[in-house]
């Protein structure tokens, strides 16, 4: 019976895509709760041998990637090549939080009220939400552990309460969701007995699944239709001709296309392609997942729901039970690779436990990963022709928030590459009409001169962000 292909090389913990020269080849699954639970990975074509001629070439194998491959197949009759550098949903398929909102990137619609005006606002609305709707019914087909409960926003200072009144009216008023704020006493009663919140916003819209199980299910549909998947192959070398064609190298084989989809997320190394080179800022994102809780402590923490949360930190914690009765949880962790092992980073997360659920302090922690989260200079994301002359798009910089939108950005880039795009008026809203460009932190790290110092900026960032949310 054919199988996936076998991991080669050792999981690398402290990779880091701004340092490193690809993210590996054949690379072990970062020791995720979600590697561990989602059974065997789906057969693969095993890496690519030899030369060979695609008409559309696929660069990564997460749930873009492998959506962008089903329905180039499924709608536009294409049969895609897809070029993995490690294992079939290695990088953020595998260690997300699963969380599927009716969101893309880090906006929140009255910003973008405020960055593009109510008309754009109302249109952008209408594409984010039929993607939800999209990635809704794809996750009802797919065996995930799919948990269609909604969302709750937690405010975890008094100040954010009027945030939170603010966003439930103008999802309410403006884009006629029906969203609501609960009391602490609603949110213990209904949810679970979260002990630092001081009132959420509610929203009907939120899945929760297992998000390798998720993008399992999309490869092997995928594969049913004839795309072509291929781990263990980095592209390590590029060329396109004066006749148009890409010639892409990996370590053991090479592929000549007529266009290529870079799908590639937080996991975008530098010298992939010049259209992403320094457009991207990755951050690492911690998780944890505890022992199963006894009834006792589910009791203690009156968890009668798997509505996942988050709160209104900006650098967030986002947290819910699995459906085997752990605690997942998640936030921001190390600036740099090299850092990622550091315990205090664990600690942030433990001691959120401690503070949030009492009852659970020092609870055993049987899971614990991170990993990179692809941000783009202005927090949406692209699903883009960067330039007209070169047949290369791109879907990439959902910071955080691609767990659902993935899935419809990779419908969107099928439309780009199989040339179905011209003359819809979808495509000329803002993360579809412009490239993207280099990272901006305090206005000032906005050049491709400074991009190698854009950390020394999320450094800074990152303690104001800490004294805006704790102490101002």
């Amino acid at each position: 019976m054919s199988m996936a292909t076998p991991a080669s090389q050792a999981y690398n913990p402290i990779y880091d895509p701004l340092l490193a020269p690809d993210p590996g080849t054949g690379s072990h699954y970062a020791p995720s709760y979600w590697v561990a639970t989602a059974g065997e990975p789906p057969e693969d074509d095993g890496p690519l041998l030899g030369d060979s001629v695609a008409d559309v070439v696929v660069i990564g194998a997460g749930s873009t990637g492998m959506s962008t491959a089903l329905y180039l197949a499924q709608e536009h009759g294409i049969q895609a090549v897809v070029l993995e550098a490690n294992r079939a949903a290695w990088g953020c398929s595998s260690r997300s939080g699963g969380q599927g909102q009716n969101a893309s990137g880090r906006l929140t619609r009255s910003q973008w009220i405020g960055r593009w005006g109510l008309d754009v606002a109302k249109k952008m609305d209408t594409e984010i939400r039929t993607g939800f709707e999209n990635f809704k019914a794809l996750t009802q087909d797919i065996d995930c552990d799919a948990f269609d409960g909604g969302h709750l926003y937690l405010a975890h200072r008094p100040k954010k309460l009027e945030y939170l009144k603010n966003e439930a009216r103008v999802r309410r008023d403006i884009f006629g969701y029906d969203t609501r704020l609960l009391t602490p006493e609603e949110v213990r009663s209904r949810y679970c007995d979260e002990r630092e919140h001081l009132g959420a916003l509610y929203e009907h819209e939120g899945v929760g699944i297992h998000p390798l199980k998720f993008t399992f299910g999309l490869i092997r549909r995928a594969r049913a239709l004839g795309v072509r998947l291929h781990p263990a192959s980095p592209v390590q070398g590029w060329e396109t001709g004066a006749d148009g064609i890409h010639t892409l190298h990996t370590p053991t084989g090479t592929v000549r296309a007529r266009r290529v989809a870079v799908c590639t997320g937080g996991y975008t190394g530098q010298r992939l392609s010049p259209h992403t080179h320094n457009k991207l800022l990755p951050i690492l994102s911690n998780s944890v997942v505890t022992r199963p809780l006894t009834d006792a402590e589910l009791a203690a923490t009156n968890f009668v729901s798997q509505t996942f949360l988050t709160d209104t930190r900006t650098l967030r914690f986002y947290y819910r039970l699995l459906p085997d009765k752990r605690l997942q949880l998640g936030s921001r962790s190390s600036i740099t690779g090299a850092d990622a092992q550091d315990p205090a980073h664990l600690k942030l997360l433990t001691d959120a436990i401690a503070r949030k659920f009492p009852p659970l302090a020092g609870i055993q922690i049987d899971y614990s990963w991170w990993g990179w989260v692809d941000v783009s200079h202005d927090m949406m994301p692209r699903i883009a022709r960067p330039d007209p002359k070169q047949t290369v798009w791109y879907a990439v910089g959902y910071g955080g928030n691609g767990v659902s939108f993935s899935t419809w950005a990779g419908k969107r880039l099928a439309e780009r590459v199989a040339g179905k795009d011209a003359g819809q008026e979808v495509f000329q809203l803002p993360i579809y009409n412009t490239p993207l460009q280099y990272p901006n932190l305090f206005n000032v790290v906005s050049a491709e001169a400074f991009a190698p110092f854009r950390r020394f900026g999320q450094f800074f960032l990152y303690k104001w962000y800490w004294l805006r949310d704790e102490k101002i």
